[in-house]
């Protein structure tokens, strides 16, 4: 019986190298380009491993492997953290919730790594009884440009979380790419009851209409820069703000700031 593979990687060179890998073995390979299209493909299709890369746009790999982990507790196919950040963030790596983490390295060297990691992932039931990480076997340095890019990234995560009001970030299909603790507090859900799931998911049904209008209203006004509305939450007043997301002044969803009105 095949088994079924997703690969979870915004290169996509590198994704149909692991796939081309992976379909010499026998495996049915899905392919996403970054989490949000791989937590799709796994609410979809039945899975016996998860490649996943952790820099992704929109849902970045750390957030995928937690929403795997909290949608699918009893899930018995390996997580496999495979990219080309893990030395720069080595001492963390025990906070990613992975089974298996492997640095990319020379091509060269990689498609034999790889297949000696599936001759063993295949040859022993798992979870393996001497469960331990797995890295590239060459040596490999941090890289400043690397270092440099996920400091930026760590960055910013803390002002999202910093931040005094509740952040939403939709992507153009209108589906949940980013929350705060703050916001997901206001709405008394966790960030894997929202994440991927509609933008209207975070109103009550009697409010979702008055949310759907404004993103249309600022998606076709785009002078409008931003539309400031009042909605009901649990009884509570909430001040919500929406404007759009530009990137390169190209349209890529919204950014929706939610706050409770204190009277």
């Amino acid at each position: 019986m095949a088994k079924n593979a997703l690969v979870v990687d915004n290169d996509f060179f590198f994704v149909e190298f692991l796939a081309g890998i992976l379909q010499k073995r026998g495996y049915e390979v899905f392919k996403a380009y970054d989490g949000k299209e791989g937590i799709t493909i796994l609410t979809e299709k039945p899975v016996d491993v998860l490649f996943v890369d952790m820099v992704m746009p929109k849902i970045d790999g750390r957030q995928m492997i937690q929403y795997t982990r909290q949608q699918f507790p009893d899930a018995r196919f390996p997580i496999v953290v495979l990219s080309g950040t893990l030395i720069e963030q080595i001492e963390n790596i025990h906070k990613f919730g992975a089974d298996f983490y492997i640095a990319k390295g020379p091509i060269g060297t990689m498609s034999g790594h790889i297949n000696r990691f599936m001759d063993r992932l295949e040859e022993q039931s798992f979870p393996f009884p001497d469960h331990t990480e797995v890295l590239e076997p060459v040596k490999l340095y941090s890289r400043q440009s690397t270092a440099e890019l996920i400091d930026a990234m760590d960055f910013q995560e803390a002002i999202l979380k910093c931040i005094g009001v509740g952040i939403f970030i939709a992507d153009k299909d209108a589906t949940i790419i980013r929350a705060n603790e703050q916001g997901l507090e206001i709405i008394h859900k966790s960030l894997w009851e929202v994440l991927n799931r509609h933008v209207t998911t975070i109103f009550p049904p009697s409010e979702k209409f008055k949310l759907a209008n404004e993103l249309n209203k600022i998606a076709r006004h785009r002078e409008l820069k931003q539309i400031v509305f009042s909605a009901t939450i649990d009884s509570k007043e909430i001040r919500n703000t929406v404007s759009l997301l530009e990137v390169n002044d190209e349209f890529v969803g919204w950014i929706i700031v939610i706050e409770e009105i204190s009277h």
